[in-house]
């Protein structure tokens, strides 16, 4: 099941505000442009950010998630009904032909178990062409940025449109690698109501993330730094063997 920020009604309204800029978007169409991709699917895409991105580019979108909240969010920026939306998860996906597949943000890190992982990159792998490509990031654990996070406890306060002066709160509840487990508070001033969501990922290695790219079929062709965030993230550029 997807967690409460992304699929309760109320917090997936919050998402995008308390997001911040979106740095990291700008890299994903750079790489659109590098491949020649004109059919995307990006899985897990949220509220829509990048999907709505690529098919104002003139792109072909498909863009899945399992939360619904968030799809209602996204749906509501693609006025124009460019993207196809799905709601469900990475093995709901039909042949599509995809040029390029896309995991942003911390999408790559919700799959805890080696089986799940390995599920959603075989069925990513059937929803692309041959020769098509995956790209991706995920932290890098040697960067230990739950350091960080743990240190980074002060309340946020943004008065947000339709849903008034909300307050989160962020704490890191575990480490147990590699596994990092944290939770958001949320109190909405208009009516005092208390929303939590908590949240797990997985810092898988470099190593790690090419052999199970390998096992399901993929060639990597090249690890790269975000450009938003250097030295924290590694960027996958994958094939797709035929």
């Amino acid at each position: 099941m997807p967690d409460a920020i992304f699929a309760h009604p109320r917090l997936a309204r919050l998402y995008d505000a308390f997001d911040g800029k979106r740095d990291d978007l700008a890299g994903y169409l750079a790489i659109a442009d590098e491949l020649a991709a004109r059919r995307v699917l990006d899985v897990g895409c949220g509220t829509g950010s990048l999907a709505v991105l690529l098919a104002r580019s003139g792109r072909t979108v498909v863009g899945v998630d399992p939360a619904e909240a968030s799809l209602e969010v996204a749906r509501s920026k693609d006025s124009d009904r460019r993207v196809t939306w799905i709601h469900g998860d990475a093995t709901a996906l039909p042949a599509l032909a995809a040029d390029l597949a896309t995991m942003t943000g911390n999408v790559a890190q919700v799959f805890l178990g080696d089986d799940d992982w390995a599920r959603a990159l075989r069925s990513i792998h059937a929803a692309l062409r041959p020769d098509g490509h995956l790209v991706f990031e995920t932290r890098r654990p040697d960067r230990r940025a739950w350091e960080e996070w743990g240190t980074d406890t002060e309340p946020v306060t943004l008065d947000i449109p339709g849903s008034g002066r909300v307050e989160r709160r962020f704490v890191v509840t575990d480490v147990s690698l590699p596994f990092v487990s944290f939770r958001y508070t949320y109190r909405f001033r208009s009516d005092g109501a208390v929303l939590t969501s908590d949240s797990t990922l997985r810092f898988r290695t470099r190593e790690e993330v090419e052999s199970s790219l390998a096992a399901s079929g993929y060639q990597a062709l090249d690890v790269r730094e975000a450009p938003d965030r250097p030295g924290r993230e590694f960027v996958f550029v994958a094939r797709r063997s035929p």
